[in-house]
């Protein structure tokens, strides 16, 4: 039997998705760590799940706000400016240019580089964040689920559909 708590939450959430949306806009932009769907979402599982814990819930918008706003406040704090070595990042580029490329070739040309550079930044957001943190910078999967909170499957699934976007793009300019 669904609580109290949970049919107000489950109301509040249905008719405020957009302000809520607008709301955590306003304090960041997509960001590496998170969208601000991703921010809504977490929070909104946080609170459903934990809905028969809590006292009667009588502000429902400033308990779902601060929760927010708390959820904001933890991804800039886990939010870690990455300094890694140049010649790092050219050889893990150089390294997927010659996976996606799918070449046998010695030397991939740095025409080739910076299309997959172009290719990468066109990508949506949370999918050339992920291709960047575990195919240029090396992170783990589950270093980063550890600190933005993202489970590895959904991590995986991201770069994986990134990837595929990467391959479409090289191939479409291969062609050419």
């Amino acid at each position: 039997m669904e609580s109290e708590n949970s049919k107000k939450l489950k109301a509040f959430f249905g008719r405020e998705y957009n302000a809520l949306k607008a709301y955590v806009n306003s304090r960041i932009q997509d960001t590496s760590n998170r969208t601000a769907e991703d921010i809504i979402q977490d929070v909104a599982l946080k609170l459903f799940s934990g809905a028969d814990r809590y006292a009667p819930i009588n502000n429902v918008a400033g308990f779902v706000y601060r929760s927010i706003k708390n959820r904001i406040i933890d991804v800039m704090r886990t939010s870690k400016p990455t300094a890694t070595n140049s010649i790092d990042i050219d050889n893990n580029l150089l390294n997927l240019t010659e996976v996606l490329h799918q070449t046998n070739e010695e030397h991939v040309s740095d025409e080739m580089i910076s299309v997959l550079k172009e290719a990468i930044s066109q990508l949506k957001p949370a999918y050339r964040d992920i291709v960047i943190a575990v195919d240029i910078e090396g992170y783990a999967y589950k270093e980063i689920s550890k600190e933005t909170g993202i489970p590895e499957g959904t991590l995986m699934s991201r770069r994986h559909r990134a990837i595929g976007m990467l391959y479409k793009k090289l191939d479409i300019n291969k062609n050419q």
